[in-house]
Parts: C-alpha cells; structure tokens; sequence
C-alpha cells in the first residue's frame, strides 16, 4: 500500500478554481495539516486528493479507459483528443465557474 507524502514547502504549482464545500471536521484538520507541513490548504488538499484517486483502483480503471477513447463534443459530435482539453499553459486563462439552474414543476 502507497503512503501519503506531503512535502515541507511544496506548494508553488498551478491552480485551478474548485468550488465545493467540506465538513467542519475535515477543514480543521486540513488547517492542522497546513500548519503541521508549512503548505497552503490549496497544497494539501491537492495532495490529498491525488493519494485518494491513485488509491482507487476501480477509478484508475476507468480513467484509463477514457484515455483510450476520443471524446465526442456537444456540438457537432466530432471527436476531440482528451490531451488537447486539459492545459497546463500558465498564461491560460482561468475558467470562470458556470451555474446552471432548471425549473421544477
């Protein structure tokens, strides 16, 4: 089984804005984590979550899969390869979150 490393100081990589909300709990003790390992919460938390997704066998699986087929588009439905949708390009532009509503009867 792997183990999880969070390295002193190591938060200087690029970001991209997530928005979610998380238990009382948790936050508390990613702050106690931060303060532990001299990272930003953004550092930790990222960390965390690629441990738990490189854990998951079942989700490795998939992606592996997907990796190995195009993605169709909305528009049109011509296949686009799933390198070209992800950038690592600093001076992108950041995507601005979307909210979409629907109207219940």
């Amino acid at each position: 089984m792997s183990k999880l490393r969070i390295e002193h100081g190591a938060s200087k990589i690029n970001w991209v804005m997530l928005k979610t909300n998380i238990e009382e709990s948790i936050a508390t003790d990613i702050d106690r984590m931060c303060q532990w390992s001299n990272n930003e919460r953004k550092y930790v938390i990222n960390e965390l979550l690629r441990f738990a997704l490189s854990q998951s066998e079942d989700f490795q699986r998939y992606k592996t899969g997907l990796e190995n087929k195009p993605a169709l588009t909305a528009i049109g439905g011509s296949p686009i390869p799933l390198t070209s949708r992800v950038t690592a390009d600093p001076s992108a532009k950041p995507v601005t979150p979307t909210t979409f509503t629907t109207k219940h009867p």
